[in-house]
Formats: structure tokens, sequence, C-alpha cells
């Protein structure tokens, strides 16, 4: 993924935190897992897809007022 798109790319909880490529265990995963609420998002196709029923991971649904 490329540098300036990381950017300017957000995660989509109340937070708005940045993203960074991998996951936790694997870097080179196609995915982009939020600095803050830990939740990874899946890259298909080089796209990002930053919704929050698509994401793995992070917190409990509910747990910090969301939802």
């Amino acid at each position: 993924m490329e540098p300036q798109l990381l950017e300017v790319l957000a995660c989509p909880c109340p937070q708005h935190a940045q993203l960074r490529p991998g996951l936790g265990d694997d870097p080179q995963a196609d995915y982009l897992t939020c600095t803050y609420c830990g939740r990874a998002f899946p890259v298909r196709d080089g796209i990002p897809v930053l919704l929050l029923e698509e994401a793995v991971g992070g917190p409990a649904p509910g747990a910090s007022g969301e939802g």
C-alpha cells in the first residue's frame, strides 16, 4: 500500500486512528490494522474495505460505547 495513502486513511471507529499495514502477527497480510482499537480491515484487490462489519478483532461490540 502506498505510504501517502496510509497517511490519509483512518479507522472508521469514533476515534479515527491511523492504520498500519498487516496484522499483529503477520505484517505482510492483506489487512490494515487500527493503531487505537486493534480492528483489522481486509484489503481486497488493493482496495481497503474500511467497514466496521468487515473488520476482524478489536473490542467486543458495545464494549466502548459503540453500537
